[in-house]
């Protein structure tokens, strides 16, 4: 017994000893993701210029049999942190996960399908108008909604609205985030070949495409055939690679990037 305790402590003894350089070297979080901070880090974080939060708003819906549910959450997440570190002064506030998706009773649209979820619109706005007003309260100059579905644009914009008569900060829907999707990148998938077919609206080439060069874990390889093209698919997504949506990922970052620092300039002008 004596032997076995003794073991057990040199284990713990040489697992803290291995541990510690590691944690040395991590030092102070520079994570962009307010999650990852403490309080006093945030705090620190934004006396020091990091005045901007990206608020990501994801959604959870179907994407057809080869992508999952949590699409639109982890790439708004991804890019919204892409986005922040590009910046330089700015975080990236927790993902809106629960957004309108339609009608419950009777299901309309993605609804039809499993694991999808929806909640009023005016939930949602209140949502995202109690996030901003919780980051102007901690000091912050900008609020950016980042809106990876096109079906609730017209809601960040009106939640904005709401906020920016109060006067306390600026809260901002950023359009060119969604629009550079649906314009540039296609542009771009065009121009390599593509056809307007295969881009497709949901679950096509196009958000394939973006999947796998954010996170092809979420991207069922074995079902990118022709079955995939089918229900609860607009779009042909059997030709879809990273690099294909690598373009759109630069694309999405580098105009994101340019609006939110027009925004700035144009707000903080003296």
């Amino acid at each position: 017994m004596h032997f076995l305790q003794n073991a057990w402590r040199h284990a713990l003894f040489g697992a803290a000893t291995l541990a510690a350089p590691l944690l040395a070297l991590a030092g102070p979080s520079t994570s962009v993701y307010v999650e990852d901070l403490t309080s006093p880090e945030l705090r620190a974080r934004i006396a020091a210029g990091a005045t901007t939060v990206l608020v990501p708003i994801g959604g959870t819906e179907q994407s057809g049999p080869h992508i999952a549910l949590g699409k639109h959450n982890v790439r708004a997440r991804v890019l919204a942190g892409r986005i922040a570190r590009s910046l330089g002064d700015a975080v990236v506030a927790p993902t809106v996960a629960y957004v309108p998706e339609g009608a419950i009773a009777p299901p309309r649209g993605h609804m039809r399908f499993a694991g999808t979820i929806s909640i009023p619109e005016a939930a949602f706005e209140a949502v995202l108008e109690g996030a901003a007003r919780s980051f102007c309260r901690h000091g912050v100059r900008d609020v950016f909604f980042l809106g990876d579905h096109g079906g609730y644009q017209r809601n960040e914009e009106k939640a904005a609205a709401r906020v920016n008569r109060d006067g306390a900060c600026r809260v901002h829907a950023l359009p060119e985030y969604y629009r550079v999707t649906q314009m540039d990148y296609v542009a771009d998938l065009q121009r390599r070949g593509v056809g307007a077919a295969e881009i497709g609206m949901h679950g096509g080439l196009a958000d394939t495409a973006l999947m796998l060069a954010i996170d092809p874990a979420l991207v069922r390889a074995d079902l990118l055939g022709a079955g995939a093209a089918g229900e609860g698919v607009d779009g042909d997504p059997r030709r879809a690679t990273a690099a294909l949506g690598q373009a759109g990922v630069a694309r999405i970052v580098a105009a994101s990037v340019a609006a939110i620092r027009a925004v700035q300039h144009s707000t903080r002008q003296p």
